[in-house]
């Protein structure tokens, strides 16, 4: 899938949800119990069936699905709690909501899906959808973005910073590679913003996320220490300094770093003391299938 039909895929998707939005709200809140059976049942399809176009048209179906169900009155209170191929994280303040998703492509790289639903006092829907841009974005390292240029992900964590929302997220990549994210999170009153120069240490001060690649095989911690306010992570390096980053060789090398939180910052502190470090959590997400060698993503050769 190139650039140009991810983008008509993207821009499909917003015209979607804005329809639903303009239609108004469903009144019957006991409907999205129903609505949840039918995501439950296209999110199988998402991730099982062999053939890529019909796991598209599922997850086509899954997005105007879940705005419906959204769309429900005060539809914030409800968990969605079946719907377990997506990510839906609350913030610690409960002002919002993420529900993030991937889908796998045969060629081995991912698409992501995503929104942001607001906690309203009055119970109506207000969300800020996230459209990948992944491979629009020439240098994701420093780039600012409304939700509409977002740098996919699936989120599994959410830790509150000053004014700010720091996201960890697991991002499978390519055929063999996987990456690691660290983004920030701004919420204002229209919009959401993604990205911010908050990293301090080595040669990250211009950085506004983190991104870290590694080889498919390997497994990278990347997790949030509550008791130290330390986000700790596995440091990755080569296999062979030869093989310096080019990052399919990268995996990490039984040292660990970790991001401290201070003052609405996050300031890197190297080669911490770390014993009996739990298990990452790619483990959440589906083993990928091995890709075919049709190219649709806009990737280069591998």
């Amino acid at each position: 899938m190139g650039i140009l039909m991810r983008r008509i895929h993207s821009t499909v998707l917003f015209a979607c949800v804005t329809v639903l939005y303009a239609n108004g709200q469903v009144d019957n809140r006991g409907e999205v119990h129903i609505l949840q059976d039918s995501l439950v049942k296209l999110g199988h399809i998402m991730y099982n069936e062999p053939s890529e176009p019909e796991r598209l048209k599922a997850n086509f179906t899954f997005v105007k699905t879940l705005v419906s169900a959204l769309q429900t009155p005060h539809s914030y209170s409800f968990p969605f709690d079946s719907v377990d191929m997506v990510s839906i994280l609350k913030s610690p303040d409960d002002k919002f909501r993420i529900f993030s998703w991937h889908i796998q492509l045969n060629d081995g790289s991912f698409l992501y899906y995503g929104t942001i639903q607001l906690n309203t006092t009055d119970g109506r829907l207000k969300m800020y959808p996230l459209l990948d841009k992944t491979y629009e974005m020439k240098a994701p390292e420093m780039a600012i973005t409304a939700s509409s240029e977002w740098y996919g992900a699936q989120y599994y964590r959410i830790i509150p910073l000053g004014n700010d929302y720091v996201l960890l997220g697991w991002k499978g990549y390519t055929p063999n590679m996987t990456q690691k994210v660290i983004e920030v999170l701004h919420i204002g009153s229209d919009s959401a913003r993604l990205g911010k120069s908050i990293f301090e240490g080595g040669d990250t001060g211009q950085n506004t996320r983190m991104i870290y690649r590694y080889n498919r095989q390997a497994s990278m911690h990347l997790d949030y220490d509550t008791l130290e306010h330390r986000i700790v992570m596995d440091h990755l390096a080569p296999a062979d300094v030869r093989y310096k980053e080019q990052y399919e060789q990268y995996g990490p090398d039984m040292t660990y770093d970790a991001w401290k939180l201070e003052k609405g910052r996050l300031v890197l502190v190297s080669d911490i003391p770390l014993m009996n470090l739990p298990d990452s959590k790619d483990e959440q997400y589906n083993d990928p299938r091995k890709p075919s060698n049709h190219p649709k993503s806009g990737l280069p050769p591998q």
